[in-house]
């Protein structure tokens, strides 16, 4: 791996090294590194490019790294990965992608679809780091799509973070939950310049007793933009909850979309919704304590997103 490689890396996944037990590292476009396990093993694809990351059924605990890294400008880059996870099986994914354009004019795009599988019983914690640098002119594009299938009893919570340097992102988030299966999101995300970013969630709560709960927290910086749409229904007992807390700032657009459709009478689904400025009050206090408005507005951002 090169330097820039290896700062991405370090930006995506907070890695200084290759990391014990399974992790694939992909670079403009290509495997670069691979590491299967005892508990996961990592194939590659036949017929498309991507990867195979088949857990075994009690795996306990484990990580498994597979950061996607663009490196120069003038690359688009196209991924299919999928998670088979087995049943009772525990693990963390930890997935960042990072894009850099270095100085040139040429844009680059990473598209990642990641599919999951989970099986009865099974615990999954997926983490998502987006990041995009370069001094160049060329945009930065990541446009990811993550589909969930939970089987009984099965766990999953996402954890997807963009706060730098994306020109235009479309991040689509599918799901559907059998009996007792349990889904958390939590989405935060940064926008400035003329960014734009869009979050695309649809849930379908199809088991009894399934529920999902679906946190957003962005500013809009700038001129950028930011749309929330999600979609949730409920085909039987089962418990919703979507939450779009948004900040703007200068000349930021934030829009909330949300539809939520019960399909049962036992469905219980909340829907909830708040965009606005900085409060004054906030930056008052902050400034009488010593800091000057900058470093007032940066505090109550880190605390927002938090």
């Amino acid at each position: 791996m090169n330097e820039i490689t290896k700062d991405l890396m370090k930006l995506v996944t907070d890695l200084d090294e290759l990391p014990k037990g399974a992790y694939n590292i992909r670079e403009d476009s290509k495997s670069v590194a691979r590491q299967s396990s005892e508990n996961i093993e990592i194939v590659s694809k036949t017929d498309k490019s991507g990867i195979d990351i088949i857990v075994k059924p009690n795996t306990a605990s484990e990580h498994v790294y597979i950061p996607a890294l663009v490196t120069c400008g003038g690359i688009t880059d196209l991924v299919y990965n999928d998670f088979y996870i087995g049943e009772n099986a525990d693990v963390t994914v930890i997935a960042g992608c990072g894009v850099s354009t270095g100085d040139s004019c040429d844009g680059s795009q990473h598209h990642g679809i990641h599919r999951f599988f989970l099986a009865r019983n099974s615990h999954v914690r997926y983490v998502e780091k987006h990041i995009g640098v370069g001094e160049g002119t060329g945009k930065r594009v990541i446009d990811p799509e993550t589909v969930v299938e939970q089987e009984e009893g099965s766990f999953m919570e996402m954890e997807t973070t963009q706060i730098k340097g994306v020109d235009s992102t479309v991040r689509v988030t599918k799901a559907t939950l059998k009996e007792n299966a349990k889904l958390i999101i939590k989405e935060k995300l940064i926008t400035h310049g003329q960014q734009i970013a869009i979050t695309n969630f649809e849930v379908d709560m199809d088991g009894e007793n399934s529920s999902v709960n679906l946190i957003s927290r962005s500013v809009a910086r700038d001129y950028s933009k930011q749309t929330f749409i999600s979609k949730i229904t409920g085909n039987t007992r089962c418990m919703g909850h979507s939450e779009c807390d948004a900040i703007i700032m200068d000349h930021g657009v934030v829009s909330a979309v949300p539809k939520i459709t019960a399909n049962s009478v036992d469905a219980t689904l909340i829907h909830e919704a708040a965009i606005g400025k900085i409060a004054g009050d906030q930056m008052t206090k902050l400034m009488t304590l010593g800091l000057n408005e900058k470093e007032a507005e940066e505090k109550i951002i880190e605390g927002f997103l938090s």
